[in-house]
Parts: structure tokens; sequence; C-alpha cells
């Protein structure tokens, strides 16, 4: 039978898992596919991404990993159970970290982009680079935070 910290921890675990592979996703596919293209592509297809990825389940999952992960750390500490403990803080911070990321890397320069009005080459070559490493940085520390929920999962056992 499951507890609520299990049901807790088995979402946290699938909704750091999806944001974790929608970064990896950006990782080896959608950024590497975009940089085939020429600038207008890239630069309109960005914009175009960074309007349809406010949405709500992209927001659940987003937030709702590291929001999950934390009420994982508090529902363990209630139980008084201390294997888990460990990796589920750090799943916690590393998921909260992916937060930090995005915010204050990753969206800044999508808005700078989004309101650019520098010609399409000049507003790619101050986007892309960085944007690409600070996103292999957020999918590597995501799927950190994913790791870590899961051993707290192994650590804890079934229930």
């Amino acid at each position: 039978m499951f507890t609520v910290s299990g049901v807790v921890l088995v979402v946290a675990i699938v909704a750091a898992g999806l944001i974790a592979g929608l970064f990896y996703s950006y990782a080896v596919s959608v950024m590497p596919g975009l940089a085939r293209a020429d600038d207008h592509t890239f630069v309109t297809a960005m914009r175009e991404i960074n309007i349809a990825i406010v949405n709500g389940w992209f927001l659940l999952t987003f937030l709702g990993a590291p929001l999950l992960a934390a009420a994982a750390v508090v529902l363990d500490l209630v139980a008084g159970g201390r294997g888990a403990l460990p990796w589920l803080i750090a799943g916690f911070v590393l998921l909260l970290a992916m937060i930090v990321i995005t915010a204050v890397k990753n969206i800044p320069m999508n808005n700078a982009l989004d309101r650019g009005t520098s010609a399409l080459a000049e507003l790619r070559a101050r986007f892309e680079t960085s944007w690409v490493r600070w996103n292999l940085v957020r999918a590597f520390v995501s799927a950190a935070g994913f790791a870590c929920l899961l051993g707290g999962w192994l650590a804890r056992g079934t229930g």
C-alpha cells in the first residue's frame, strides 16, 4: 500500500523526469536542428517557441517538480525516515537550481531575443551560443535532480 509521502515522491519523480527530458530534447534535437537553419528561421522559431512554451503543462512540471520535491522532503522529515532524506534534499536543491538558471539566464535571453530589433544575424549571434550552453547546464542539473529523487525512492523502499 502506498503512503501519501510515497505518492508525492512518485509524482515528483515523474515531473522531474518530464522537465529533464524537455531540456534534454532541446539539447539533442531542437537546438542542433535550429543550428542548421538560416537566421530568419532560427529567430522566428525561437520567438514562437518562447510563446508556446508558457502553458499550463510546462508550468505544471517546471514548477511542480521542485515543489513536489520540497513536499517529499517535508513528508520524509515528518515520517522520521532519514535514509532517503539526503537524496530528497539534493533532488530539491538541484531542481530549484534549474529554476534559478532558467530565471537568471535563459528567460532574460529569451526576452532580449523577443524584443530585439537588430539584424537577425546579430540577434542570433548574441543569443544562440550562450542559450545553448545554459540549456545544457539546466538539462544536466534537472537530470541530476531526477536521479537524486529516484535515489531517494530506492533508499526509502516502496510505499
